[in-house]
């Protein structure tokens, strides 16, 4: 055997072959994982669900690989406290989030159990009330996540003198 080589003649490295591959796995999944909170955040901004939070989310991770993503990243965040902050500057706003969530909640219960299509459906009854407990569980999850981010948002924004400031340090402090 030469010095430097093995018997089947690769090179002798430091790193093993399967590092490489699994590092381009890695690489792909967490584009993949970004690309969907992003799209997602986005339909979330007028769907029911934590659009902005996903946004920020998806650009987190995307700004490990891409410069443009991280270029976004920040002043994404800054809207997202600053709306967090706005959001809980009220009590009827607090009330209006918080029943929000909690209906997002219970249409996604209501989804899961997938009652039978009533009779003014119009389609087959297969396409009523698509994806059962699937479906059900991300409504229900987004509900959660959105109400831990309105505690969140409560005790770190509620009562401070200037709340949009408080939002924008905590958005830079976050990184």
């Amino acid at each position: 055997m030469e010095h430097g080589h093995h018997a089947d003649r690769r090179p002798v490295t430091d790193k093993p072959a399967s590092r490489k591959p699994a590092k381009a796995v890695r690489r792909l999944v967490l584009e993949i994982v970004g690309w969907i909170l992003v799209v997602g955040g986005i339909a979330a901004l007028v769907l029911p669900g934590p659009g902005l939070l996903m946004v920020v989310g998806g650009l987190a991770i995307l700004s490990e690989q891409y410069e443009w993503a991280e270029r976004r990243l920040e002043p994404v965040k800054v809207v997202a406290y600053k709306a967090a902050a706005d959001g809980v500057q009220t009590w009827p706003r607090i009330i209006a989030s918080c029943s929000g969530a909690l209906a997002i909640a219970a249409v996604g219960i209501y989804w899961g159990i997938r009652p039978d299509a009533p009779g003014w459906w119009p389609l087959r009854e297969s396409w009523w009330l698509i994806g059962g407990w699937g479906t059900g569980a991300t409504l229900i999850l987004s509900a959660l996540i959105a109400l831990a981010f309105i505690v969140y948002s409560f005790r770190t924004f509620r009562g401070v003198p200037d709340p949009e400031a408080a939002a924008e340090r905590a958005a830079r402090d976050d990184d």
